[in-house]
């Protein structure tokens, strides 16, 4: 299926930010203030995490239907695994009432109850998902086409070994109708333009945004080694954390430096779009935008596009 431009795109590089559902009122109390922050840097749009086999499903509707009143574009994540076509409609249908009009399609984790056969599930690969989700749209004759992303994994995806099979995986995502690819992680930017040129060499020209994350604690990388399964963690990263000798702010002041540095070389290469992975705090990504110099990216006319586009 080709494909046509999103306007989450107009305007490039794009710049987003990436956000989790709070479970505590404490935990939304700091998301807001997150949101308010960040809001000043009119990002091209931010995106709200689904837990595995839907767990967060309601949260995820919640903060969706916040940050959409405050005329932020919104893309919820939608994950497969787990779920009937029966139940996936009723999550599409209630995205589209909260005024989303974009989705990131995912395959998802498989639940953690042991007891869960998903042998027989409906969706097993994120491209059968983005071919629901087109069939879903065609068949509620939608007055606009849906966004849908997906993801890439510059440093490889951990369930499939080889390489050259996993970008097929990834073309197929593409070719059943989504429109870009937001990356897993990464703290090597080799990696990145390599796979970038990989892309390109395969006949994906979509949109390709870098997934970046500031290391700001010990505990924080150990969790990231953790959950992102073979991510490289690069000697020169390392080796700045360890010289900071447990020093909290030290520590900080060395990630922010590393992801700023890393954010200003992809910008130096032309990078599509770059999306930090907050955690639901600001203060590293505000001073990632500081060391960048990024001014105002603000643009009237890319917004009332996106206003066309997110009130039809």
């Amino acid at each position: 299926m080709p494909h046509s431009k999103s306007p989450l795109f107009d305007s490039v590089p794009s710049f987003s930010f990436e956000f989790f559902p709070p479970k505590t009122k404490e935990g939304a109390s700091a998301l807001l203030d997150t949101i308010v922050k960040l809001q000043d840097f009119h990002p091209s749009f931010v995106s709200i995490t689904y837990g595995a086999g839907g767990s967060s499903r309601e949260l995820t509707r919640r903060v969706v239907t916040d940050i959409q009143s405050r005329g932020i574009p919104t893309v919820p994540h939608l994950t497969c695994v787990g779920h009937s076509e029966e139940e996936l409609e009723q999550i599409l249908e209630g995205y589209i009432k909260t005024g989303a009009r974009a989705i990131l399609a995912l395959r998802g984790d498989e639940p953690q109850q042991r007891n869960q056969d998903i042998s027989k599930d409906n969706f097993h690969h994120a491209y059968e998902l983005v071919r629901f989700i087109r069939q879903w749209e065609e068949k509620q004759k939608l007055p606009y086409k849906l966004s849908i992303g997906v993801a890439g994994f510059p440093e490889g995806h951990p369930d499939t070994r080889n390489r050259i099979r996993e970008m097929d995986h990834l073309k197929a995502k593409l070719d059943e109708g989504a429109d870009y690819i937001c990356t897993q992680l990464f703290f090597d930017n080799h990696a990145f333009f390599d796979y970038r040129d990989r892309c390109r060499f395969m006949g994906i020209d979509q949109p390709i945004i870098a997934g970046i994350m500031p290391v700001t604690s010990i505990r924080g990388l150990n969790r990231m080694a953790e959950l992102s399964a073979g991510t490289n963690f690069p000697a020169r990263l390392l080796k700045a954390m360890f010289r900071a000798g447990g020093d909290r702010n030290a520590i900080e002041r060395v990630g922010i430096s590393y992801a700023s540095n890393q954010c200003a070389e992809l910008l130096d290469e032309d990078v599509d779009g770059i999306h930090f992975y907050t955690l639901n705090k600001s203060k590293a990504t505000l001073e990632i935008y500081n060391n960048l110099g990024i001014n105002n990216y603000y643009d009237i006319d890319r917004l009332h596009k996106l206003n066309q586009f997110y009130n039809s």
